[in-house]
């Protein structure tokens, strides 16, 4: 079930990366996030209450709290500055290099939560970085 949700969340992230460009031609991308945000805050948190987990919090351990709230300040970080790059080049340019995160979130599970690289790892996150590599490097990046 784990490949229908990431599927899901890649056909989700390639609707907001085109509607969030679209919508960035006459707003500033910091204010267009601040709007997307609140209804990232209203539709997430109508999500727990109806699946009733809203009581989970009192249980969640000390050291979860702290990883929870860096991933969001990173979250906030990651989703300013690529709205920012979104703003200023092209979605398919934009896209393509902000996804470089694919390889380094590789090996960083590797690093730090000691997950397993095999062969397809490695090969598939060279075959991105060289993708990204020629892709950024192309003609129509330039512009």
């Amino acid at each position: 079930m784990w490949i229908v949700y990431a599927l899901l969340a890649a056909i989700s992230a390639a609707l907001v990366v085109v509607l969030t460009k679209a919508g960035l031609k006459d707003v500033d991308s910091s204010f267009a996030f601040a709007i997307q945000a609140v209804l990232i805050l209203v539709i997430t948190w109508s999500v727990v209450y109806f699946q009733d987990s809203h009581s989970e919090w009192r249980s969640i351990p000390k050291q979860s709290w702290y990883f929870l709230i860096g991933a969001g300040i990173f979250t906030t970080l990651s989703t300013l500055f690529s709205y920012k790059a979104l703003s200023m080049g092209q979605a398919s340019y934009v896209v393509t290099l902000e996804r470089l995160s694919l390889v380094i979130a590789i090996v960083l599970s590797v690093i730090f939560l000691k997950e397993k690289l095999t062969w397809q790892l490695v090969l598939g996150a060279l075959v991105m970085v060289s993708g990204a590599v020629l892709i950024a490097f192309s003609d129509g990046a330039k512009q």
